[in-house]
């Protein structure tokens, strides 16, 4: 048991180390606003990508390929996005209400979950195929539910989901995924130094990602709208966990197809969120809370859910 828990910490410690550091680094004016933005631009545009391509394209299609799962996620984060939903219901404040769905179903799934399960791992495992069924749901319902629940009462903007599924179509990160698929189809062989240089620029992701989120985090903006943001915050890290994770082991998957589930259900809510909802005209004070919380402690609940999963022989 010793020895389950001290495998979890390994992989679970450094990552929020990495984001210790990115605070430090910010505190020290070593890292500024403007530096922070562009290198999440970066890591976003350029490291994951690569290093989801990377990964995939190593490996052979029909080992990598698995239709079930994908299904899987997409259907599990469309239940996550209909139950957060139907939870939302006692909240008066419409603006507060889309907020509040949003913050509790989407995950950290590229950064967090890529970097959790290559601690694991030594690879991005089967997390690309859980970004290609989860991701797009992400940003769709994102727009819709921050468009329909409004404190002006307005109409859904059908112009900004447009726009959104548009950019979900262009996202670096699937096609990340597409392109690494279509490598292994190939089945060519990658020229040795095109092999090492986008490896490189992939290793870059992890720390790069997890400094500049560490970087964002204010403890004092949890303290903000505490209540509705615990609440979510608790179905964040917990309760999408125990109703998908059971159902993936049911379903037989375990390893690192477990563990992207386990990312895709409890990971920390992402600080696009935050995004999202200043652009829509929120005030986004729910939505900073809900990331600050679930960051700090998805520190403690991550490392008890693999701590168990491991003791299952589940990883």
């Amino acid at each position: 048991m010793i020895n389950n828990l001290f495998f979890c910490l390994d992989a679970v410690i450094p990552i929020f180390l990495m984001m210790v550091l990115g605070g430090i680094f910010m505190k020290m004016k070593i890292f500024d606003e403007g530096f922070v933005s562009k290198m999440n631009t970066f890591v976003f545009k350029v490291a994951l990508p690569v290093l989801i391509f990377h990964d995939m394209s190593e490996g052979d299609f029909h080992d990598i390929w698995d239709g079930k799962f994908v299904l899987f996620c997409f259907f599990a984060t469309l239940a996550s996005i209909g139950l957060v939903w139907v939870l939302s219901g006692f909240i008066k404040s419409q603006g507060q209400r889309g907020e509040f769905i949003q913050a509790s179903y989407r995950s950290s799934a590229s950064i967090m979950g890529i970097a959790l399960v290559v601690n694991l791992y030594g690879s991005a495992g089967m997390t690309p195929l859980m970004i290609l069924g989860a991701v797009p749901l992400y940003n769709i319902f994102a727009v819709i539910v921050l468009s329909f629940f409004r404190d002006d009462h307005g109409p859904v903007d059908k112009a900004l989901i447009i726009k959104t599924t548009k950019n979900v179509l262009k996202n670096p990160i699937i096609w990340g995924v597409f392109l690494g698929l279509a490598w292994s189809v190939i089945d060519v062989k990658m020229p040795v130094i095109l092999d090492t240089s986008l490896s490189y620029v992939g290793r870059l992701a992890t720390p790069m990602g997890l400094m500049a989120l560490g970087a964002t985090f204010d403890i004092k903006k949890a303290r903000e709208s505490i209540g509705l943001a615990g609440i979510s915050t608790f179905i964040k890290l917990v309760v999408l966990g125990l109703i998908f994770v059971p159902m993936a082991m049911h379903l037989g998957y375990l390893d690192d197809k477990l563990v992207a589930v386990l990312i895709m259900c409890v990971s920390p809510t992402t600080i696009s969120c935050y995004v999202m909802a200043k652009s829509m005209d929120h005030d986004a004070v729910l939505t900073s809370s809900v990331v600050m919380l679930t960051t700090a402690f998805s520190a403690f609940t991550l490392t008890l859910w693999l701590f168990a999963l491991k003791s299952l022989g589940a990883i």
